[in-house]
């Protein structure tokens, strides 16, 4: 524990001397458009300047020119290459595994979360006069890619053999806009981050380092086909059909789903609902994997420049599901033991969850934010153990300049179902954990 301890300082120290160096740090325009509204929060401190539900069409989102585009001598156009590297460590009260916490598996311990290689170009959506095109392919090497895992898309990773580290395609589309329909339409095609959520898979986009437990057992990538279309100034429609969660429309368990989610945000921008249904097909868990039906439905509120607030809600079931869920057939890990298919379950399998996060800027390199979380999974489909869980964190993010930050945390969790202990290989009923990583862009 005491190394843990040293290389997490380590790594504090090295991002002070980075503050050091002369600060980059820019604001992202506040106000996007003439057909979008005034963006209601500031990027930075905040991950995104716009409510959940991108990409908002009529704003302009041109990611910048990172080092590795200059580098490259490719600042011209709309094409970007970039990426950012995510290391972190905990010290924790666990000694096996942090599971079911995500995205900070390994207790006591510093790993590499992610590596990231984002290569893109975003369709032009301010403008109305003419057809756009773009695309994106992200590339995730880490710990974290255990979970935007797909089953068809370099699985055996995970799902044979259990691997500590690997590599993801997680996100690979198309995409076609098309002014004249409606007030704009941008049509996605290939595998894309599935909607809606507050949290995201990737490091610089989340108020934490670590993530909800909620979060921890939803769906993350679909593959198939999403037109957003906008309505007006306020309302944004999504349509779309894909191959299931978390698996390729070639894998053998793959089943047809429909989604349709809307978003609306209030004239003066202080509220955000968005919400639909992601997932709706047969439904059925099918060659050990899961096929999750998801209603969900967010809601941003702004009180003030300095105060907001982001709540999450879903309701999620399956048939013919396991206990445990999709199945890991490798060999079990000290991180992670929980191999091998469970026991069907009877009937359908359900799960209630819910988070609010609330943040208080600082100034325009700070936040805090207080994230409340809860999971209530009664026959255990989604964690192994069937209990109700909480988690609640106290995180504190600190920008330095346009390229690195870091987000030190305290969290506790817990189980309470009588006798159910899904904490430390199945050992204890709670856990607390102090974590911390570092994001260095580039």
């Amino acid at each position: 524990m005491k190394k843990t301890l040293l290389t997490m300082v380590a790594i504090a120290t090295v991002a002070f001397q980075v503050h050091a160096q002369q600060d980059t740090l820019k604001k992202v325009k506040k106000d996007t458009v003439a057909r979008s509204l005034p963006s209601p929060l500031n990027s930075p401190p905040f991950p995104s300047s716009e409510w959940d539900g991108s990409p908002l069409i009529g704003a302009s989102s041109e990611t910048p020119n990172y080092p590795l585009q200059k580098l490259l001598g490719l600042t011209k156009g709309r094409f970007k290459i970039y990426g950012w590297i995510d290391a972190g460590g905990n010290i924790s009260s666990s000694k096996h595994s942090n599971a079911p916490e995500s995205y900070d598996l390994v207790p006591n311990g510093v790993v590499l979360d992610q590596a990231i290689i984002k290569l893109e170009r975003l369709p032009n959506t301010v403008q109305t006069d003419h057809f756009d095109y773009g695309f994106l392919f992200t590339n995730i090497f880490g710990t974290d890619y255990r979970y935007t895992t797909s089953k068809g898309y370099f699985s055996d990773q995970l799902l044979k053999h259990n691997n500590k580290y690997g590599y993801d395609p997680a996100e690979i589309y198309g995409m076609l806009y098309f002014p004249k329909v409606a007030d704009g339409m941008v049509l996605k095609i290939g595998r894309f981050i599935s909607p809606a959520d507050i949290e995201a898979q990737w490091a610089p986009d989340n108020y934490l380092y670590s993530h909800s437990l909620m979060f921890t057992v939803d769906p993350y990538t679909f593959t198939g086909a999403l037109a957003i279309i906008k309505l007006g100034a306020h309302w944004q429609l999504q349509v779309g059909a894909h191959a299931g969660n978390d698996m390729a429309p070639w894998s053998n368990s793959a089943s047809l789903n429909g989604l349709l989610m809307a978003r609306w945000v209030s004239n003066d921008n202080n509220n955000s609902l968005y919400g639909g249904i992601n997932s709706l097909g047969a439904g059925k868990s099918k060659n050990d994997h899961d096929n999750l039906q998801m209603v969900v439905g967010t809601w941003g509120h702004r009180f003030n420049k300095t105060l907001h607030m982001m709540t999450e809600v879903y309701y999620m079931w399956q048939k013919d599901a396991l206990v445990g869920g999709t199945v890991i057939d490798g060999p079990p890990k000290d991180f992670f033991t929980g191999v091998g298919a469970g026991s069907m379950i009877p009937g359908s399998a359900k799960a209630v969850g819910a988070v609010n996060y609330f943040q208080i800027q600082l100034g325009d390199k700070d936040y805090i934010s207080v994230r409340n979380g809860y999971l209530n999974d009664p026959q255990g489909n989604r964690t192994g153990y069937a209990t109700k869980y909480s988690d609640h964190t106290i995180g504190f993010v600190h920008h330095f300049n346009s390229l690195v930050m870091v987000r030190p945390e305290i969290r506790y969790e817990r189980a309470y179902a009588d006798g159910v202990t899904p904490y430390d290989n199945g050992l204890k009923k709670d856990q607390y954990t102090a974590a911390m990583d570092l994001i260095v862009r580039f």
